[in-house]
C-alpha cells in the first residue's frame, strides 16, 4: 500500500529501485545503452579531428625543411641514378664499384651503362679486366685522342 502525501508536498527521492534489474539508481542518470554508442561516437569524431589537425601541422612544419636525399633517389630513374653516382665520385668509376653500390645484377649495370654510352651521356674505357665509366669530359688525359689543329 502507497503511503498518501498532502498535495502540497512534493516527493522526490533521491535514490529509487530499478524493478527490472533491482539496482539502485539516481533518477534522471538513467545509462541508455544508444546513449553510451552516441557518446562513443562523438569521442571518435573528436579524437579523429584532432589527429587530422596535428597531422595538418606536422605536415606544414616539414615542408620548409630539406628534402631527404634517400627519398629523392626512389624517383630518380636507374640511369639518373647511375649518372649521380658517378658524378658524386669525381666523375669517373669502375663499373665493379657501381655494382657494388646499387642492388642490381651485373648484367642490368652493364645495359644500362651500354645504354648510356650509346647515348653519349658516358665513356667506357677497357682497363684491363674492369672498365673505368667516366662523365664526358672526366676521361683520363691518356685516353683522350689528340686535338689536331685545322689548317686553313
Amino acid at each position: 500500500m502507497m503511503p498518501t502525501y498532502p498535495s502540497s508536498v512534493v516527493f522526490v527521492p533521491s535514490i529509487t529501485e530499478d524493478v527490472v534489474h533491482g539496482e539502485e539508481t539516481v533518477p534522471g542518470l538513467v545509462w541508455d545503452p544508444h546513449l553510451a554508442a552516441v557518446a562513443g561516437l562523438v569521442a571518435l569524431v573528436i579524437l579523429g579531428g584532432v589527429l587530422v589537425v596535428r597531422n595538418q601541422l606536422v605536415e606544414t612544419t616539414t615542408i620548409g625543411r630539406e628534402s631527404d636525399p634517400r627519398r629523392e633517389e626512389e624517383f630518380m630513374t636507374d640511369r639518373e641514378r647511375v649518372c649521380e653516382l658517378i658524378k658524386e665520385n669525381g666523375g669517373r668509376m669502375k663499373q665493379s664499384k657501381i655494382v657494388d653500390s646499387v642492388d642490381w645484377s651485373k648484367a642490368k649495370v652493364s645495359r644500362l651503362l651500354a645504354e648510356l654510352e650509346e647515348d653519349e651521356q658516358v665513356t667506357k674505357l677497357r682497363l684491363g679486366r674492369e672498365n673505368l665509366v667516366c662523365l664526358p669530359g672526366h676521361e683520363p688525359t691518356a685516353s683522350r685522342s689528340p686535338e689536331r689543329p685545322q689548317n686553313e
